[in-house]
């Protein structure tokens, strides 16, 4: 199993959202969070504003899937979350070791 967080422009979320339950996704986990990467100290838009980008506002997107449909996942996320310019986020894949679904005590893929 993966767990896949993927960092996005926050009015990509609906987007992505959509894109991932085409993908079969059934559920996910999102966090408002602020962050900054290399376009630190630059000049960015947001909701028509601009301002000078030290903690940028962002999405975290949390999903747990089965390691055969990982690439896809990761590949609705890019095209989704995608704009072409500074700052669209970033995807990170970590290995799942164990899940167990707290009302049921069902375990691993039975739990996703």
């Amino acid at each position: 199993m993966k767990y896949i967080t993927a960092i996005i422009k926050p009015f990509k979320l609906d987007e992505v959202r959509d894109a991932l339950s085409a993908a079969g996704v059934q559920g996910l986990t999102v966090t408002e969070c602020k962050g900054f990467g290399r376009q630190k100290g630059q000049t960015e838009i947001y909701r028509g504003a601009e301002y000078v980008a030290n903690f940028v506002p962002k999405v975290k997107v949390e999903v747990a899937v089965a390691a055969a449909v990982a690439d896809q996942v990761i590949e609705a996320i890019m095209n989704a979350a995608r704009t072409g310019k500074m700052g669209d986020g970033k995807i990170f894949v970590s290995e799942v070791t164990n899940v167990v679904r707290i009302r049921t005590g069902e375990v691993n893929h039975d739990a996703i």
